[in-house]
This record gives structure tokens, sequence and C-alpha cells, in this order.
């Protein structure tokens, strides 16, 4: 007995993407641990995944990912567009120390943040929010870095009216020769940023799918809901919106560079992102799975190593 042999008929039937092919999915989650980091033929070869033996060797080496990609844009006295998420979050405080320590300013720099909470029309919380993401932003990486920080002109936030400016901001940017560079985490959904996977079936074409760069309001799959209630909100699923704004493949698709983040483990050898690291790594890219286009771009996913699996029962 297993989820493809007991579905048809459940409550479980029609809630996951009519797209998702489980037994494809099955034989992603199948492969040896050991196995994980062998490049396949769909992947860039300037791509690759790190493994990181605990979490908080991922904190450090994806903040060190991200202030060395600012230093380098800085010293090559270029323009650099960084695309943020929120979360994961403990990779900031390290990159903050780091531009610290190597005393970079980072007025080179221009943030544009993925995507935020909001009701159906696109509006979004107070900045002042605890729970907005520009709050968190504003709290873990722009003020902390006191006087090197990024311009508060040059801070994007994906409020209502500045989304739909992102692509054009950032088209004027790389016009002038700016780097651009996206930093994201997986969701359980396989999104990135907060692209959900029933969007694709909008899409007749892939090259179509690939041109959206934004969407006010956007509708999230229930498990991208219960995602955040548990890793954000202390499991009180009433305290998280069930819409958000987000960019689209139209814009990360665009990036030069991404710098990824998988950290999902819960304690007591649990975790809930271990499938959605394998989707992203060998399903293959596939419009109803946003993650699996990560690997034909330029750049590092940094994964915590217990996310390898093996991804089988343990009940004790």
């Amino acid at each position: 007995m297993d989820f493809m042999s007991t579905v048809k008929g459940s409550l479980l039937e029609g809630f996951y993407p009519e797209e998702w092919d489980f037994e494809k999915i099955d034989a992603c989650c199948s492969q040896p641990a050991e196995d994980i980091c062998k490049a396949q033929d769909f992947w860039n070869p300037k791509f690759r995944p790190v493994f990181c033996e605990k979490l908080a060797d991922l904190e450090v080496m994806m903040g060190h990912e991200i202030a060395w990609t600012i230093k380098k844009a800085r010293d090559e006295e270029r323009k650099l567009i960084m695309v943020f998420p929120v979360g994961p979050m403990g990779m900031y405080q390290w990159a903050v120390y780091f531009l610290k320590e190597w005393k970079v300013p980072c007025a080179h720099v221009y943030g544009f943040n993925m995507d935020e909470w909001s009701d159906g029309e696109g509006n979004t919380l107070s900045p002042s929010d605890p729970a907005a993401f520009q709050n968190a932003m504003e709290e873990h990486f722009y003020g902390p870095l006191g006087e090197l920080t990024v311009p508060k002109e040059q801070r994007n936030f994906a409020t209502k009216d500045n989304l739909p400016l992102y692509p054009e901001k950032i088209a004027a940017l790389k016009a002038e020769g700016a780097r651009m560079v996206t930093v994201y985490g997986i969701g359980r959904m396989c999104h990135i940023a907060f692209w959900e996977p029933h969007f694709g079936r909008e899409f007749s074409t892939v090259e179509e799918w690939k041109q959206c760069p934004y969407r006010l309001g956007a509708k999230l799959h229930p498990l991208t809901i219960e995602q955040n209630a548990i890793t954000s909100f202390k499991s009180r699923t009433t305290l998280v919106s069930c819409r958000a704004n987000t960019i689209g493949p139209g814009i990360f698709l665009k990036s030069d560079y991404m710098i990824g983040g998988a950290d999902g483990i819960l304690g007591r050898d649990m975790q809930w992102q271990g499938m959605s690291l394998w989707m992203t790594l060998r399903y293959g890219p596939d419009k109803a799975v946003a993650s699996s286009f990560i690997p034909t771009i330029p750049g590092k996913l940094f994964f915590v190593k217990e996310l390898a699996g093996p991804l089988t029962p343990d009940c004790h």
C-alpha cells in the first residue's frame, strides 16, 4: 500500500497538481543519498549542489556566498541586482558579518524582495508588521549593515504598486551592465518565491510560462500555507495569508547566477524538504515544478545533508 495505490477516491484525490507524475516523483526520491550531487543531462555545467553537514554550516556558507557575490561586484565596479527571499534567514546574519569584516559598502546593490503576503487585490501588510517580509529584511539584513547598507531608494519590496515595476527596473539595470543574482529557498510544492505548481496549467507552453514576470494576490497551495504555518508561524495556521504577491519565472529565470538553500529539517530525524530537493535535482524542467528549472542556471544549491535521505519510513 502506498500513495499511488490508495489515492483514488480518497480525500487527497485532486489535492496535488494533476500534472505531477507521482511514479516519477517516487523514482526521484528512491535514489541513493550518495548520488544526489551527480550531474544530470539537463543541468547547466556551472550549476552544482553543495551539501552541508548541519544547518549551522549552511547558514555560514550561504551567507558567505551572498557576501562574496556582493564584494565581487563591488571589486568589478559593477551594479548588482540581488533578488532576495525571506527564508532561509540564518544566512543574513553571516552575510552581514562578512560584509562588515571586509568593509564592503553596498551602494552598488539593488535589492528586490521576491514576494510578500497579500490579499486578493495585492494589498500587503504594513512594513512594520512583524509578519511582513519587508520588516524581516530591514531587521535582519539592511538594518544590521549600518553605514555599509543598501541605499533605501535601491530597496524594492513586492507591494501592489512596486512589484509591477520590477521588470522595467531590472531591464534598465541590466542595460547598464548590472549582474543579476537570485537567492532562493525551495517550497514544499517546489515553488520558487511563491510561484506555485497550479499556475502552470494556465499557460499552453513552457515558453509562455517562462515569460510571466509576477503575480499580485496569488492563490497559494494549501501545503504552502501549512509549510509556512510550521516554519514561520509556530503552527498557527490562522495567522497565515492564503495569498501573496510574487515574482514569476519571467524574472527569476533571467538570473545570471542563483544561490539556493534547502534547510527543511524538523528534529527527531524528521524533515519536510527531501522530496522537494530530489524533485528539483531529478524531475527535469517542467512548468508544474518551478524549482526543476533551477539546475538549468549557473549557481550553487546548498542543502543540509540529512535531506538527501534515504527517504524511508522511520517509526521509532
